[in-house]
């Protein structure tokens, strides 16, 4: 397949990348700074685009299978994923392509019938703003017209190495028999890619941790 990753310098955005290259999937890989991706690969075009400009997430996109964005905000700037997310809908959108899946966030996954992971006292802090605006975001998602995938990490996101053994679940946080929730960063980019391969959470989200 021909795609194209935005937040593609990112950790989780270089684990996909290459875990799409190794698959034999051509990659656009969407930048602010191509120096901060050192992958080579002849199936690789590193671009620099803007996430937030539906007109350059079109002209990245145009002629792609599948769009994926593993995309993130700075710290302090959270909203900006309500922004990107309705920029990407627009351009992908523009391009003609219709299959979209994103990386999002775990805070909104529930943890009990009425309890999501980010209302819990366990959950830190500091993270709450960027937690809820993944779940505003993941709401446009929803209301757009794209056949959208949205995988939300366990509540760990570590480096880790592939291990191509995981749980899948929905919209519960999946956790081991002791209450642990994790999922290293390359097992996240196969099933991301496994998803995109075979698609099986078509206009809903899933998750995955061990």
């Amino acid at each position: 397949m021909h795609i194209t990753i935005f937040g593609a310098s990112g950790q989780v955005g270089k684990a996909i990348v290459h875990e799409a290259l190794k698959r034999g999937h051509g990659v656009t890989a969407v930048v602010r700074d191509p120096s901060r991706l050192n992958e080579e690969h002849e199936r690789l075009n590193v671009v620099t685009g803007n996430i937030l400009d539906p007109a350059s997430v079109a002209s990245v996109c145009e002629g792609q299978d599948a769009v994926i964005s593993a995309y993130g905000p700075t710290f302090g700037e959270e909203q900006e994923l309500l922004e990107a997310a309705r920029s990407l809908i627009e351009g992908v959108q523009r391009a003609g392509v219709k299959r979209l899946l994103v990386v999002g966030g775990a805070g909104s996954l529930k943890t009990g019938p009425d309890t999501l992971l980010m209302d819990t006292p366990e959950f830190p802090q500091e993270l709450v703003p960027l937690a809820r605006a993944h779940a505003d975001a993941y709401d446009i998602y929803r209301l757009s017209d794209l056949d959208y995938s949205y995988l939300s990490p366990a509540a760990v996101l570590e480096t880790g190495g592939r291990t191509g053994n995981f749980r899948i679940g929905m919209d519960m946080l999946i956790t081991d028999e002791l209450g642990s929730s994790r999922i290293s960063i390359e097992d996240l980019a196969a099933a991301l890619i496994d998803e995109m391969e075979d698609p099986y959470f078509v206009r809903t989200r899933f998750t995955v941790a061990y």
